[in-house]
């Protein structure tokens, strides 16, 4: 299994709270709505930050966290190269993140405690 965790960073003209709504309610039904989607993505899951002040921790300095699992790297290149994702949510992500503050971790997962 393959997990893609994407970390991600508002527009800097969108609030907090603008971000988590637009992430929630018009991008992700817009990505679930993919055919490539529906047959590669195993699980979807969305994460915001929380303002919180912990003494000895940085303050965060990304807006969320988007998690999908695939079964494969050809599952996630399917999804991510597919026509439908360039034409509808390529666009709709630069409604909402800054692109270039972003980032990315393929990885796999060891659970240790479950």
């Amino acid at each position: 299994m393959i997990k893609f965790t994407i970390l991600l960073r508002r527009k800097p003209s969108m609030t907090h709270d603008e971000f988590v709504a637009y992430h929630r309610e018009r991008h992700a039904p817009l990505f679930c709505a993919l055919p490539a989607v529906r047959q590669h993505v195993r699980r979807y899951v969305q994460c915001h930050t929380v303002a919180a002040s912990i003494p000895g921790l940085p303050p965060e300095t990304f807006d969320g966290i988007t998690e999908l699992w695939f079964d494969d790297l050809a599952g996630l290149e399917a999804v991510f190269t597919s026509d439908s994702y360039m034409e509808t949510i390529r666009p709709d992500e630069a409604q909402f993140l800054d692109l270039h503050a972003c980032e990315f971790v393929l990885s796999t997962e060891t659970v240790l405690i479950a």
